[in-house]
């Protein structure tokens, strides 16, 4: 038998996902099984959907052996006291620190994310991404104890690709972390990018559409606005020249800010490149009109990925209506193109003179 006290951070969540969490080894239907007939709630049944509150006390009629093999959070042997060691806290080597920090307070922190790293990791890299620096920064600052938890950690509510740069926004409670995500559903934050754009551009671009993804091949598909598919997902994407660049024989590209409407895998560098403005250096959605640039770029740049940062984020005045975050309801971040980027436009714009 193991008890658990709801923490603050575990309050709001359902039953059945804290224990599909808490006991990741357990299957769907074995975590069903097991709220019906070895958990309580302050000594009472409760149904999958029932929300945990703070302080409630959650039984688990389990055996140190059946809590191994589910893999419970806590180690069986430590006894399942409330400072027993959580698996979010396991030893383990520290990832090495690479982002920066752009903004922190008790709830949130806004990171930057270098080119080159993960924000979650992958089947290849399950250590040294920018989840794991984060959380490694929190708990070496003090701002997060993984023993105190029991499945709850700091995670990022945003994503990039790991070659695009910029602002990746993390919640550092739990409350925080719904907030943040319900505004990124409501479109309650906007999010603007900067890229160079392939060809002239010389008046703001309104582009929608919809989406879908091959997941096999990790690209994406742009439909027709009059297009319907079951899995396709509507888009929205407004690109805002800022500075016309001319270089090598006859190439022209344009400096960019794009705002994201809407926010899907690979949308900016697929939407530009269905109206023929591929990013440069991004050959996965490159058109024939911009092997050239590719090209230069690769050869006088040494790039050979897409140019994309994301520079700043809004959270607008209807954050007001949020609980714990309303003070964030009008602010602005931002966060500088890296040396990377502004060395690459540099040397545009001196090869266009």
């Amino acid at each position: 038998m193991r008890e658990i006290i709801i923490t603050a951070n575990d309050a709001g969540r359902r039953l059945d996902r804290f224990l599909r969490k808490y006991l990741p080894g357990a299957s769907l239907g074995e975590v069903y099984k097991i709220i019906r007939k070895d958990v309580k709630v302050d000594s009472r049944r409760r149904p999958e959907s029932y929300m945990l509150n703070e302080g409630e006390v959650l039984t688990l009629y389990l055996s140190d052996e059946d809590l191994g093999r589910f893999g419970a959070a806590e180690a069986a042997q430590a006894g399942g006291g409330p400072h027993a060691r959580s698996a979010v806290g396991k030893d383990r080597a520290r990832a090495k620190r690479n982002f920066s920090i752009v903004y922190e307070d008790d709830n949130i922190l806004i990171a930057s994310k270098p080119f080159g790293l993960l924000t979650h990791g992958d089947s290849r890299e399950k250590k040294d991404h920018l989840a794991n620096q984060v959380k490694d920064y929190l708990i070496a600052s003090g701002s997060f104890d993984p023993r105190n938890e029991k499945v709850f950690a700091p995670a990022p509510v945003n994503r990039l690709d790991r070659n695009t740069t910029g602002i990746v926004l993390f919640g550092k409670t739990a409350s925080s972390m719904r907030e943040l995500n319900r505004m990124i559903r409501c479109d309650d934050i906007s999010k603007f990018y900067l890229t160079i754009a392939c060809g002239a551009i010389e008046e703001d671009l309104y582009l929608s559409g919809s989406l879908v993804k091959d997941e096999a091949a990790n690209k994406v598909t742009i439909l027709s606005k009059d297009t319907a598919l079951a899995d396709a997902r509507s888009i929205e994407t407004i690109a805002r020249p800022l500075e016309a660049l001319h270089f090598g024989s006859g190439l022209t590209a344009t400096l960019c800010e794009v705002e994201l409407v809407t926010g899907r895998s690979h949308q900016i560098r697929a939407h530009l490149a269905s109206v023929g403005h591929p990013l440069i250096g991004d050959s996965k959605y490159a058109k024939k009109s911009a092997f050239r640039i590719n090209e230069y770029v690769r050869k006088n740049c040494s790039l050979t990925t897409q140019l994309l940062h994301a520079g700043r984020i809004e959270f607008l005045n209807s954050v007001a209506e949020y609980d714990s975050l309303s003070y964030l309801a009008g602010k602005t971040f931002e966060c500088p193109v890296p040396k990377r980027f502004a060395g690459i436009l540099e040397s545009l714009r001196h090869d266009g003179h």
